[in-house]
């Protein structure tokens, strides 16, 4: 059937629907059942098989498979046999983070579908998009993505951007009733029908879906349009970090390897310890970590009403040191309410009752007309201020029902930001009239007349400076300021003649209190080294006043409006910016002006946005911030982040917690090099002093598994530290190693391997033998080497407190506030426990039992690292309050 040559009747009757009621619950699931869900056919999900084969792909492991080859060929089946489990566990846990990460960023995914506005069972509903079926009636409005192909059932001055499906930029008129001719119609021709993917840039309309998912035309295509995941600079980062790491680490195996193999000593034995050296010195589980870290992390922050979109935004919200944010609705309740009006002849009216005069009552009428929102007792939808304007014909006590059924929109004009101004064309049958609403510096000058009581007269100028003046003094209060005017529409005008020649007859001031919390928050992000920049499309009085209530602002001269920073030169423009925070009656165009200067004088910038033209600003900052509950679905699709609250103290708390993230990752990275380079220290030193290693390669392969996975992951699971919004934004291409990090990661790694060869040579000492005496007995060796493993975990274990914060002391953060982190040291202690007790498993590493008074001296050896890491913050604290 092709949808586009078929009379809309036609159409409904052959998906069964009536375009008032739409598709009840039952048939919805029915058709699901039948069509499936609105989707292009996306690739398919790796299995658990193949991912787990992945984790096998690394040429070390390749390295340890031939190594396991050897050692049973040996002979040596217990060590072949362990080898080859500790291989298996750690992809098994490699699988396990990479599922879970993979599952977490699918909920986000879904959390931030997009949502289409439908009619069903009578009821308008908002439902997500991949959930359309054939025979669903869409709602159509400006700004949205369409959801699916739809034949248009009526159509309001709709426009359509189709470059996405067709690739012509300018956008299409759709009109419902344009039935084309012909079978071989192209795509661009069909006036009735919009597309999937592609964008209402204007107007507004109704339509019936009559196909989703792979069926639409741009699901036809879908392979081509399908893109696969590409890693974080945070990712690409730490990747670029291991191979570097893994070149140094396999540069000091060899060295090892030609250390020991001058020294005589066996070869298959050298060549397998340097080979579990190099798998455990080289911290490959970095990225697994990472991973699952950002994961938690975002699906944390979704819970507080920040959806992450892109992984990046993560990392940058640690640097971001400017949050430009709009008024509305984000600084702001978005909770309108009429508090005066004024015309001409009633002057100012605060007491809004019942006696009004005409012209106010006109006033009245015209914001009831010309207005999208619906208002009853139960329930309100629209703009939060047409909703106030339905509250102020109430206010007066006016009919609204019986205006409505009087008067019929017969056409319109939708709202614009350049234009400010929404207009629409009524009729009662006996007369006809075009009423506009919108803000006053622009209805006013394309006034000529002005309606005094009942009676029309000429708009002087005189008038114009007094109607003026008196919107200032309602600006001067924080009211926002909504102009009516009207004229008589006798003959069909062009439309950009429509506001032209108007009869102006008053205005209204509203006020949108100011978010008690946004104030606090403000306040936060400024301790923290952010600064808030209001940018608004309102007056330059109202803005001010809200902006100084906010803590935003502190002088008038910090204040600028769109017209005033026009006039200013690009070079003027970067020298004024860090002196200005509020940017009033501004356009879309200028955001994105402000966000490139900003970012010219060395700044990183959020910007919020909710309409189709803040698009270009919210994609041109660093982190763009949509609004989730006012927002367009292009708004959406241009954001890294969407506030599913609108509100401004989600933005600072969402910039609290990616620091914490950022952290958090940062903590797991630096206590993996730590433990990594202990181990290469521990070893390198013995074989270089000529002693027996201190650990075989099954040891440090279990090590490896130990270390790498349960306090790592524990690490980056730590309770949030509200300390991190009291330092200044960190730069974006600052170093994990920064701030004296890299000799932290230095001393800890000196310290363990100190520890670890003091517990070797001091087991040698017990039984009365030196580690360098040329013969000494193999029962000698495993105990040294005993008392040498257990205090290295221990040590890397206790160490990983160390780690929580590089000031503060565990005491004060709470020894077990961490409670992921303290059961991953308990279980370590208690996995080492088992392999020590456990007959078969001790002989299978080649441990021997330890007495009461050897794990002493293990648990001393290993809270030393902790305990001088401590001493180091207790100095540096010392040193600060000085």
């Amino acid at each position: 059937m092709l949808f586009y040559q078929e009379e809309i009747n036609a159409i409904l009757k052959k998906f069964n629907v009536d375009k008032k009621q739409g598709l009840s619950k039952a048939e919805v699931e029915s058709r699901i059942k039948t069509h499936g869900y609105n989707k292009w056919r996306t690739h398919e999900s790796k299995s658990l098989l193949s991912l787990f084969l992945a984790q096998l792909q690394d040429a070390l492991i390749y390295v340890l498979l031939v190594a396991i080859a050897i050692t049973a060929y040996m002979g040596e089946y217990i060590d072949a046999i362990i080898i080859s489990g500790v291989i298996l566990i750690n992809a098994g846990l490699g699988v396990y983070q990479e599922v879970k990460a993979g599952k977490a960023i699918q909920a986000l995914q879904k959390l931030a579908a997009l949502k289409a506005t439908v009619i069903r069972e009578g009821i308008r509903q908002i439902v997500d998009t991949f959930t359309l079926v054939p025979g669903d009636i869409v709602v159509l409005e400006t700004g949205q993505i369409i959801p699916a192909d739809i034949r248009l059932i009526t159509s309001v001055n709709l426009q359509v951007e189709e470059a996405a499906l067709t690739g012509e930029s300018v956008p299409v008129y759709k009109d419902a009733k344009t039935l084309p001719s012909g079978n071989h119609v192209v795509l661009g021709e069909q006036k009735n029908m919009v597309f999937m993917s592609t964008l209402i840039n204007y107007g507004r309309g109704l339509g019936v879906v009559v196909a989703t998912g792979r069926k639409t035309e741009v699901g036809k295509i879908a392979e081509n349009i399908n893109t696969t995941e590409t890693k974080t600079p945070l990712e690409i980062r730490l990747s670029e970090l291991g191979k570097t790491l893994g070149k140094i680490a396999l540069g000091v195996c060899f060295l090892f390897f030609i250390i020991g193999f001058w020294q005589g000593r066996p070869l298959a034995d050298l060549f397998l310890t340097a080979v579990s050296l190099a798998v455990a010195s080289i911290p490959e589980g970095l990225a697994a970590i990472v991973a699952i870290v950002l994961s938690i992390g975002v699906t944390k922050m979704s819970k507080k009403n920040a959806i992450i979109k892109r992984l990046p935004a993560v990392e940058t919200l640690g640097s971001v040191n400017i949050i430009c944010s709009d008024k509305t609705g984000t600084l702001t309740m978005n909770q309108m309410k009429v508090m005066q009006a004024y015309t001409f002849n009633s002057g100012f009216v605060s007491r809004i009752n019942t006696s009004a005069k005409a012209d106010l009552l006109q006033l009245s009428k015209i914001m009831q007309l010309c207005n999208d929102a619906t208002l009853t007792k139960h329930q309100q939808t629209g703009d939060p201020t047409e909703i106030a304007l339905l509250d102020f014909a109430d206010q007066l006590n006016i009919n609204r029902e019986q205006i409505n059924l009087n008067y019929q929109r017969i056409d319109e004009y939708p709202f614009d930001s350049d234009r400010k101004m929404m207009s629409v064309i009524v009729t009662n049958h006996a007369k006809t009239e075009l009423l506009v609403k919108g803000a006053i510096d622009q209805i006013l000058p394309s006034c000529s007349h002005i309606q005094i009581g009942t009676e029309v007269k000429e708009l002087t100028e005189t008038k114009k400076q007094e109607i003026l003046k008196s919107s200032e003094q309602m600006s001067a209060k924080a009211l926002r300021t909504l102009a009516a005017a009207y004229k008589p529409y006798p003959k069909k005008i062009e439309k950009e003649n429509w506001e032209k020649e108007l009869i102006f007859v008053g205005f209204v001031g509203m006020i949108d209190p100011p978010r008690k919390e946004a104030k606090k928050a403000i306040a936060k992000a400024h301790q923290a080294g952010i600064a808030t920049f209001m940018i608004t499309g309102d007056h330059k009085q109202t803005a001010t006043a809200i902006a100084k209530d906010l803590g935003i602002l502190q002088t008038d001269d910090q204040a600028i409006t769109g017209h005033e920073w026009d006039s200013l030169s690009s070079k003027e423009q970067q020298e004024k910016i860090n002196s200005l925070r509020v940017f009033a009656r501004v356009s879309p165009q200028h955001k994105v002006n402000v966000v490139k200067r900003l970012q010219e004088t060395g700044h990183i910038v959020s910007m919020t946005g909710d309409g189709v033209n803040d698009a270009p600003s919210l994609s041109h900052a660093n982190i763009g911030v949509a609004m989730g509950i006012t927002g367009t679905d292009v708004a959406k699709n241009a954001s890294d982040i969407i506030l599913t609250d609108d509100n401004f103290t989600t933005i600072v708390s969402a910039v609290e917690q990616g620091r914490n993230i950022y952290s958090n990752i940062k903590k797991s990275v630096l206590f993996l090099l730590t433990s990594n380079l202990g181990e290469v220290i521990a070893m390198l030193v013995s074989i270089v002093l000529g002693m027996p290693v201190p650990l075989i390669a099954t040891q440090l392969l279990w090590i490896n598994l130990l270390t790498d996975s349960l306090p790592a992951i524990a690490l980056g699971m730590d309770p949030d530290d509200p300390s991190v919004m009291q330092h200044k934004p960190r730069p974006p291409k600052e170093s994990f190693f920064a701030h004296k990090q890299g000799l932290r990661v230095l001393a800890g790694g000196c310290l363990i391997a100190l520890v670890t060869l003091t517990a070797y040579t001091y087991a040698y000492s017990i039984k009365g033998y030196s580690p360098f005496d040329s013969s000494v007995p193999q029962t000698v060796i495993d105990y040294a080497r005993s008392m040498a493993f257990m205090s290295i975990i221990t040590a890397q274990l206790f160490y990983a407190l160390a780690f929580r914060h590089y000031q503060k002391s565990i005491f004060s953060l709470g020894l077990f506030s961490n409670k992921i982190l303290s059961a991953a040291i308990v279980l370590g202690v208690v996995l080492q426990l088992v392999l020590l007790e456990v007959p078969f498993l001790r002989e299978a590493f080649k441990l021997s039992s330890l007495s009461l008074n050897d794990w002493g001296i293990v648990l001393t050896l290993g809270l030393i690292p902790l305990l001088a890491n401590e001493i180091v913050k207790i100095i540096y604290r010392i040193k600060k309050d000085k």
